[in-house]
C-alpha cells in the first residue's frame, strides 16, 4: 500500500504541471458577448448552406461541434434540416448559429477528415502488438491497397512516438512503413507493479498530449483510432490526499479534454480479442466532472475520454479491419453544428451538451461536454514527451 500511496503522489505531482492553455489565455469555449436563449425560447435557424460566411452570426467565442446521427442499424442518416435539431448546453436550450451536413468520404471535402491508427506498444501485450500488427497489414491491402480516407500511422512505444506524418490514401505506403518500424519490447514491465502503471499512465497521457497539439495545427476532423484498451488508473478515492491533489486532477481532466476539442480529434478506444482484458468499471465515470470534488483518476481513462469526444469503445472479434472500418463510418455522413455557448461563472467551468434530432428512432453522437475559460499555470507541459517523425514517400 506505501508503494501504491507513493505512486499516487508522483502521478499527483504530474498532474499539477499539466497544461490548460496559454498562462491567462480566453479559449474559445468562453464566449466574447453571448447571451443564453432562454428557457423554452425558439432558437435561431440558418440553412444548411448559408450565404457568406458558414458562421454569419457566430461570436469569437462560438463552438463547433461533429454531430453523427445514425438509425437503429448504426448507420450515418443524412439529409436532416436545421430546424430537426436542438441543442442543450447544461440543460438550457441554445441558438443554432449553423449547420452544415458533410460526406467525409467525399475526395473533394474541404478540410478533409483524416484518420489516424496508433498501435500502442505501452500497455499492449507484445502478442497483442504483434496481432495488431499482422491485421493492420491485411487491412492496408484490402480494395487495392486503396483507403477510404487520408490516413496516418503512429506507432506509440516506451521510448516515444513515431509518427508518419504525411496522410494518404495508399495502403501500399502505410504497408512499407509498419514494416520498417517494429514495435520492441516493453522497457516499461508489468512486472514493476503500481510504478509500472504509473509509468505507462503518464507515458500514455502525454503522447496524446502531443498527438492532440500536433493536429490541431491542421484544419478538419480527426478519428484517432487508439488500437487498445488502455491504461490502468491508479483510481481509489481513499488515496486522494486532498482539495489541492483533487484540483490537480481536474485540472487534466479539463486539459485533456479541452486539447482534443480544440485540434476536433474523436477519438476510438479499439480492443482486439473482442475487448478481453478491458476494465468496465468505466461507464460509471462517463457523466463528467463538474467540479473538483468529484475529480478522479477514473475520468481520465480511455474508454472514457474516447466516450467523451463522441467516438465509441467498440467490440469485435479477431479482425481489427471491420472494427475500423465501423469507425471510419462515422465520417459518411456527420454534421458540423455552431452554436455561442454561455459565459462562464469561472474557469475550467464543465457544460453538459446534448443534441437532439426530432427524428423517431435516430439517435446522436457528439462531445459530452466542454470546459468554458480553460487558463493555464505557468508550468511545463507533458507535451515535452519524445516524439520522433517520420514521413513515408507518396511516390
Amino acid at each position: 500500500m506505501k508503494n501504491e500511496l507513493a505512486c499516487l503522489a508522483a502521478l499527483l505531482a504530474v498532474l499539477l504541471c499539466w497544461p490548460l492553455a496559454a498562462p491567462g489565455q480566453v479559449d474559445q469555449g468562453q464566449p466574447a458577448a453571448a447571451s443564453p436563449a432562454k428557457p423554452g425560447a425558439s432558437p435561431q435557424r440558418l440553412s444548411a448552406n448559408p450565404a457568406g460566411s458558414p458562421y454569419p452570426d457566430a461570436t469569437a467565442g462560438s463552438m463547433t461541434l461533429d454531430v453523427v446521427v445514425s438509425n437503429a442499424a448504426g448507420t450515418p442518416v443524412s439529409g436532416l434540416q436545421p430546424e430537426d435539431f436542438t441543442l442543450l448546453d447544461n440543460g438550457q436550450q441554445q441558438g443554432i448559429v449553423s449547420l452544415r451536413s458533410v460526406n467525409g468520404m467525399k475526395g473533394k471535402t474541404d478540410p478533409p477528415v483524416e484518420v489516424i491508427l496508433l498501435i500502442d506498444a505501452i500497455n499492449s501485450p507484445f502478442q497483442t502488438v504483434a496481432s495488431d500488427r499482422q491485421w493492420l497489414s491485411a487491412f492496408f491491402k484490402e480494395n487495392g491497397g486503396e483507403l477510404a480516407l487520408p490516413t496516418s500511422l503512429v506507432i506509440l512505444t516506451d521510448y516515444g512516438i513515431n509518427l508518419q506524418s504525411r496522410p494518404t490514401r495508399d495502403g501500399k505506403d502505410l504497408h512499407r512503413f509498419l514494416d520498417a518500424n517494429p514495435s520492441g519490447l516493453w522497457s516499461i514491465k508489468r512486472s514493476q507493479g503500481a510504478q509500472g502503471r504509473l509509468d505507462r499512465e503518464y507515458s500514455s497521457l502525454g503522447a496524446l498530449d502531443v498527438l492532440a497539439q500536433r493536429l490541431s495545427e491542421k484544419p478538419g476532423r480527426k478519428l484517432l483510432i487508439w488500437l487498445s484498451h488502455g491504461w490502468g488508473v491508479i483510481s481509489n478515492p481513499g488515496w486522494i490526499g486532498g482539495e489541492k491533489d483533487r484540483e490537480a486532477i481536474y485540472g487534466t481532466i479539463a486539459s485533456v479534454s479541452t486539447e482534443l476539442r480544440k485540434a476536433r480529434i474523436t477519438l476510438y478506444c479499439v480492443s482486439p480479442y473482442g475487448g478481453f482484458g478491458r476494465d468496465e468499471g468505466y461507464v460509471k465515470y462517463l457523466k463528467g466532472v463538474y467540479d473538483s470534488s468529484h475529480a478522479d483518476l477514473g475520468d481520465l481513462l480511455l474508454p472514457v475520454l474516447a466516450t467523451q469526444t463522441g467516438g465509441q469503445v467498440p467490440y469485435g472479434g479477431n479482425d481489427l479491419g471491420p472494427i475500423i472500418d465501423r469507425c471510419i463510418k462515422d465520417a459518411q455522413s456527420f454534421y458540423v453544428l455552431t452554436f455561442n455557448p454561455p459565459p462562464a461563472a469561472h474557469s475550467n467551468e464543465y457544460h453538459r451538451i446534448e443534441v437532439r434530432v426530432d427524428k423517431p428512432g435516430l439517435s446522436v453522437r457528439t462531445r459530452a461536454g466542454y470546459y468554458a475559460n480553460p487558463t493555464a499555470p505557468e508550468e511545463p507541459s507533458l507535451s515535452n514527451a519524445p516524439l520522433e517523425t517520420a514521413q513515408v514517400s507518396s511516390e
